[in-house]
């Protein structure tokens, strides 16, 4: 998963340096370049991932471990290792489009469009955000402002973007340069969930956050939680033939 799960969730270089004097640089074009930045951090040429995501209810509590391979921004690849009822489910991502392969009956199955704002495997992150659709410096309007310790950008989506929010607030750490949270809106400015970035961690030389916690507000007593156990950055051996449907339902011991 990283990404965010992309490649979580898979969720995976960066741009040139950030001047330090706001004079120097517009504040569209600071916003433009902090987002991207925040975008770039889990991504590279290819990426490798082992995982642990806890999904919480007032009712039940499940954990899942997986691993997650990525090349570029266009392809990746997530595979349940645990609990044993649930071993060898996978997901695949081309560019934007998704299938998830269920080996207990042995099938492929694509995601269509209407499904994307469904959940990804009961958990409270959604399809959409492993396949990751809307490019956040490309499709929104960037407001930036800024304390001693934070920049936050609040993003309005353009005219054209396809998006359930009518809202994004993105909080980074001026400085470790990470992200510490964003918030999700509504079109009527209701909040409907919060997304909390925890203990920054050196990944292959680089500091990133190793916990995401998503809490949705419109549920009471629901969370998960994405710990990247490991994450590996531009890794040998990955290549485009790991990303095929023939790769998807290919039997996992």
């Amino acid at each position: 998963m990283h990404s965010k799960f992309t490649s979580c969730l898979l969720f995976i270089s960066l741009l040139v340096p950030l001047s330090n004097n706001a004079a120097e640089v517009p504040s569209s074009e600071k916003a433009r370049a902090l987002i991207k930045k925040m975008e770039d951090l889990y991504r590279a040429d290819s990426s490798f991932a082992q995982l642990t995501m806890r999904v919480e209810s007032p009712h039940y509590q499940r954990t899942m471990t997986m691993e997650s391979t990525s090349l570029g921004t266009e392809k990746a690849f997530i595979r349940i290792l645990s609990p044993k009822k649930d071993r060898g489910i996978a997901t695949l991502k081309q560019d934007k489009e998704m299938w998830n392969y269920f080996p207990k009956i042995n099938k492929v199955i694509k995601v269509p469009p209407s499904m994307m704002m469904g959940s990804w495997m009961g958990s409270d992150f959604t399809n959409d955000d492993l396949v990751k659709e809307t490019t956040l410096a490309d499709e929104y309007a960037l407001q930036l402002e800024e304390t001693d310790d934070l920049y936050t950008i609040t993003l309005l989506p353009k005219e054209q973007t396809i998006t359930v929010w009518g809202k994004i607030e993105y909080t980074i750490d001026k400085k470790s340069m990470v992200p510490v949270q964003q918030i999700f809106y509504e079109d009527d400015g209701t909040k409907v969930r919060v997304l909390t970035y925890k203990e920054p961690k050196q990944f292959a030389g680089n500091l990133l956050p190793s916990i995401m916690e998503m809490i949705p507000l419109n549920k009471e007593g629901h969370k998960t939680v994405v710990i990247y156990d490991t994450l590996e950055l531009n890794v040998d051996g990955i290549t485009e033939e790991m990303f095929t449907l023939r790769t998807l339902k290919k039997r996992f011991r």
